[in-house]
C-alpha cells in the first residue's frame, strides 16, 4: 500500500531534519509530503512539496494540511499519515497506520505520542526511541497490537493520525475557517463522526514529540484560540479548549460577553 506522511512546517528545520531521519529508518517506504508555511528557505529546497504564505490572521495550518493531503492523493497515496513537525516516528509507525487504514478504512486512526525530555548534547538516539516510550496520560494509549474504536472526538489531536484516502475524501478535510493555533483538530473529529466515520487509536503507531519550550497556558496564542473557539462555537454550539480559555480568563487575558462569546481583552 502506498503511504504518504504529511508534515506542515514553519521554521522548525532541526526538528524536521530529525523527523525525516526517523522516517528513513522506518520499515515502510513512504512519500514525505512537506508543506512550508511562510518559510522561504524550506520552500526553496527541491524536496519541499508545497508552500503557502501566512495570512493577516496567522498561520493557515488547516489549509496547509489540506494542501499536503491533496498533493499526496495526486501522487497516488492510499493512506494519509499526518505527523506534526515536532514528532519523531517509531520505525513501525507508517506500516502500522497503513495496515490499519487498509483493514478498517472507515476509521480515522490516532497513535500514542510520548513527550520527550530535552535531548542530550548529541541529540536523540533514533535507534533507542522505544526505550523512552511513555505516552501522554491525557490520551488513550493502547499497547502495541491493540486497537481502540469509538474514541472520544474531544481527545482527537493532529500530532499523529492517519486515514484511508476514502475516509479523507468523505471527511472533506480540515475546515479552513480555522487559522492559527487550536480548535481545528476537534472540529475535524466531529465532522468525521457526522459523515459516518469512526475514530480509533492504534497502539503500534507510536510517535515521540521532540522537546521544545512551551507556555502553560499557551498565552502566545490567545488571539488564535479565542478566534478559533468562536468559529467552533458557531459550528457546534459549544466552546472548545475550555481549560485554556478559563486559564486565560483567570489571568485577565480574555472575558465572556453577555452572549457567552469569548473575547480577548485589549
Amino acid at each position: 500500500m502506498t503511504a504518504a506522511v504529511v508534515t506542515v512546517v514553519h521554521r522548525r528545520h532541526d526538528h524536521l531534519a530529525r523527523q525525516r531521519a526517523s522516517l528513513t529508518a522506518g520499515a515502510a517506504e513512504v512519500d514525505h509530503v512537506v508543506v512550508a508555511i511562510d518559510d522561504p528557505a524550506l520552500s526553496a529546497t527541491d524536496w519541499c512539496s508545497a508552500s503557502l504564505p501566512t495570512t493577516p490572521l496567522g498561520l493557515p495550518l488547516a489549509a496547509a494540511r489540506n494542501r499536503g493531503a491533496q498533493v499526496a492523493l495526486d501522487r497516488g497515496a492510499r493512506t494519509l499519515v499526518f505527523l506534526d513537525v515536532d514528532c519523531l516516528a517509531d520505525e513501525a509507525l507508517v506500516e502500522a497506520y497503513a495496515d490499519v487504514a487498509a483493514a478498517e478504512p472507515d476509521t480515522i486512526w490516532s497513535g500514542p505520542v510520548t513527550y520527550l525530555d530535552p535531548p542530550p548534547a548529541d541529540g536523540y538516539d533514533l535507534t533507542a526511541l522505544r526505550d523512552l516510550d511513555s505516552p501522554h496520560p491525557a490520551r488513550p494509549s493502547p499497547a502495541v497490537g491493540e486497537r481502540l474504536r469509538g474514541a472520544d472526538p474531544d481527545l482527537f489531536w493532529s500530532l499523529s493520525f492517519a486515514c484511508s484516502a476514502e475516509a479523507w475524501r468523505r471527511s472533506g478535510g480540515f475546515c479552513e475557517d480555522y487559522v492559527g493555533y487550536g480548535g481545528e483538530d476537534t472540529d475535524f473529529a466531529r465532522v468525521a463522526l457526522s459523515v459516518g466515520l469512526d475514530l480509533g487509536w492504534v497502539g503500534a503507531a507510536r510517535a515521540f514529540h521532540q522537546w521544545h519550550p512551551i507556555s502553560r497556558p499557551p498565552v502566545e496564542h490567545v488571539a488564535d484560540i479565542v478566534r478559533n473557539a468562536e468559529v467552533f462555537r458557531s459550528r457546534w454550539g459549544i466552546s472548545p479548549m475550555l481549560g485554556w480559555l478559563e486559564a486565560f480568563e483567570e489571568r485577565g487575558l480574555v472575558r465572556r460577553d453577555e452572549l457567552g462569546r469569548w473575547l480577548a481583552v485589549g
